[in-house]
């Protein structure tokens, strides 16, 4: 049984899973960040690498990546950040990352250096399922984990060859579109949802657009494993830029909201 399996067999509700994007705004503000998610509960972190064309995000995550990018955050000093991460303390992180970084870098020292720095899991999410021998083979040598999406127009025969290739979780996208802060749920989250358990019983994580802890508790009530939330965290930080204390206040009473919400 897979790292993430286990974790989501045992807890009792949803799990939480914030994302960050390693190095915003600064990397020593974003470490802080990432340990007052840690402390106020999350489950499993996802971690995303900087990049100058995030196709999958909308503007709130796109300015991020652009002030990581700008504060000297690179490929390597992510995988050095994850490194800490997981010494500060050994939670599941899965990492968000664009197949040209990875690449660049080269594809089996990617992973391998990832795996070494206590990472859990891969998505690129640019790489479509029809591509994932291009990272599937150094996952699994590094034994890593493997993350594919799933979104709403996804037909069931591509489910069932997505569920095939995944060895962590499903990353199942809410709506049609970018990342990005709703006032309301997606109405297609839980069709989307049964649909899949129909045909899989790997892990669902659901994500893109959960903004409040009722949308995570709606999520969970769908019969999600986990629930990412990015960009509304995200955004505590480009409203407080010169106050990384508020940032990490807002960030902590938001996340032990959701926490309640889901338990």
């Amino acid at each position: 049984m897979g790292k993430y399996q286990n974790l989501f067999k045992n807890l009792k509700r949803a799990a939480l899973i914030p994302f960050f994007v390693i190095g915003d705004p600064d990397e020593q503000t974003s470490f802080d960040l990432v340990k007052t998610a840690i402390n106020a509960g999350a489950d499993v972190l996802e971690l995303g690498i900087p990049f100058s064309d995030p196709v999958a995000d909308g503007p709130t995550i796109q300015k991020a990546d652009i002030r990581a990018m700008q504060a000297g955050m690179t490929p390597a000093k992510a995988i050095d950040f994850v490194r800490r991460v997981t010494d500060y303390k050994p939670l599941p992180v899965g990492l968000l990352v664009y197949y040209n970084l990875i690449f660049q870098y080269g594809v089996e020292k990617f992973f391998a250096d990832f795996k070494a720095a206590g990472g859990t899991s891969v998505l690129v999410a640019d790489l479509s399922i029809d591509d994932a021998g291009e990272i599937a083979p150094a996952a699994a040598a590094a034994r890593l984990e493997t993350v594919f999406m799933v979104t709403p127009n996804t037909t069931d025969q591509r489910i069932q060859k997505i569920a095939a290739a995944t060895s962590g979780f499903i990353y199942t996208v809410s709506l049609m579109g970018t990342t990005g802060q709703r006032t309301e749920l997606s109405d297609q989250v839980k069709p989307l949802v049964a649909r899949i358990k129909k045909h899989t019983d790997k892990p669902i994580c659901v994500g893109f657009g959960i903004s409040t802890p009722e949308h995570a508790k709606q999520v969970a009530l769908a019969g999600a494993d986990g629930v990412i939330i990015g960009s509304r965290i995200v955004k505590f930080i480009e409203d407080n830029l010169n106050s990384p204390s508020a940032m990490k206040t807002q960030t902590k009473a938001f996340l032990e909201s959701v926490l309640n919400a889901l338990s």
